[in-house]
């Protein structure tokens, strides 16, 4: 089997599912697992941390972990960064089948910190009987002094080891993810896929092929560059309480229609937007002019981008470019479409009125991780942005175990449009 450790929502999972082959998930969170059933993936809800590693050994091919973040990560207090001599200390005392973690766990800042040498545990009990075959870890950036510590252990016991740090666009995402991996092989040299995307679209050369300009919002959207978000309607409940995570009423879930604004999006992930770009704007009704902020005028007139949070220093990026980091949790209503006039007004002419800022939907959302538009997400909308933060974008994921499997990607794998 192939085991994946923190599984989450289901990203690696969905990557292997392209790649023709199944993992056994294991995965705490109750909306997580009821997103990956739905899904149709195999899942054990466990605690990653009290599941015993005899069911797995002799029987493991690949492990995959994805630790959770929020002790490391940049939007959070990153006490994990306090707490990582601890980490450290049980991922050595683990390699030697010494279990320090309850005595160390009383010392962290954090009490997720210590997940990050979960892995470690696994990974000792197989290498009793030779296994896996190969492994593959992903986690925020400032993980990666750990993942250095895995592979200084993983080569002492005869694997070929790669740490470093890659950049989610630069294999198709939309979005300019910048994460710690860490590949690991018995069978071959670990080493990170070749890149298929760069920020400017590069030729084929002498010393290998082109890269495609990376993917954009609007690409991967379907949207035109100058399309408009339609406001979020929500009415009723999501299976998990609260408000819907999609929308209702203003926007159907996919679209077939192959000629919307300037893109020629597949169909599977084209999202219904409000009209062509320089058209007049579909009719609204009035509850969405009220959360729209007023007639905005002809979609010509504005440039929309997408806003991370509503901090100063937000990362706001054009429909053009790829999306930066998504992350969720506590802000997930924080991450707004914005409009801004593409030119000033010339001579007597009024100034336009500005659109007010739309919340992104989840699927929205879900699509620039690379998820289908139609990714059965369950619980409600903070329940389910949570879940696609947290997630590998199952397009990286697919270009970090394809080696691995031995198979070979190709552009129409995902449904992305190029």
């Amino acid at each position: 089997m192939i085991l994946g450790l923190f599984a989450g929502p289901g990203g690696w999972s969905r990557a292997l599912g392209v790649l023709g082959v199944r993992d056994v998930g294991l995965e705490w969170d109750e909306w997580a697992c009821k997103t990956r059933v739905a899904a149709g993936q195999l899942t054990i809800r466990s605690d990653v941390a009290m599941y015993p590693t005899w069911p797995f050994i002799g029987r493991t091919r690949g492990l995959i972990a994805a630790p959770p973040c929020q002790a490391w990560s940049l939007a959070g207090k990153r006490l994990g960064l306090i707490d990582q001599p601890l980490v450290h200390q049980a991922v050595s005392d683990l390699a030697a089948g010494r279990d320090t973690r309850e005595a160390l766990l009383g010392a962290c800042r954090d009490v997720r910190s210590l997940l990050a040498a979960e892995p470690m545990r696994y990974l000792q009990a197989l290498n009793t009987v030779g296994e896996p075959n190969w492994v593959a870890m992903e986690e925020v950036p400032n993980v990666l002094p750990l993942w250095k510590q895995y592979a200084v252990i993983r080569r002492r016991w005869g694997f070929s080891v790669w740490t470093g740090i890659l950049n989610a666009a630069d294999y198709g995402v939309p979005q300019t993810r910048r994460r710690a991996i860490l590949l690991a092989s018995r069978v071959r040299t670990a080493q990170p896929p070749p890149p298929t995307h760069a920020k400017s679209e590069e030729p084929e050369g002498l010393f290998g092929p082109g890269r495609t300009r990376w993917v954009s919002m609007a690409q991967a959207l379907g949207w035109g560059a100058t399309d408009r978000p339609v406001p979020t309607v929500c009415a009723g409940g999501g299976p998990g309480g609260g408000a819907e995570p999609f929308p209702s009423g203003s926007r159907k879930a996919l679209s077939t229609a192959r000629d919307r604004g300037t893109w020629t999006p597949h169909p599977d992930t084209c999202l219904q937007h409000s009209g062509r770009a320089g058209s007049e704007p579909a009719a609204r009704s009035s509850a969405q002019d009220g959360q729209a902020g007023g007639h905005p005028g002809s979609e010509a007139d504005w440039s929309w981008s997408l806003r991370s949070n509503n901090q100063a220093h937000a990362t706001v990026r054009p429909l053009s470019e790829p999306a930066g980091t998504l992350f969720f949790g506590h802000r997930s209503n924080k991450c707004t479409w914005v409009a801004e006039p593409t030119a000033p007004p010339t001579g007597d002419a009024e100034s336009p009125v500005v659109p007010a800022p739309i919340r992104i939907t989840a699927q929205e959302a879900g699509v620039l991780q690379t998820f289908p538009a139609d990714y059965p997400w369950a619980g409600n909308r903070g329940q389910v942005f949570s879940q696609i933060g947290n997630a590998v974008p199952p397009r990286l994921a697919a270009h970090l175990l394809a080696p691995h499997l031995g198979k070979t990607l190709t552009p129409n794998d995902f449904t992305l449009a190029t």
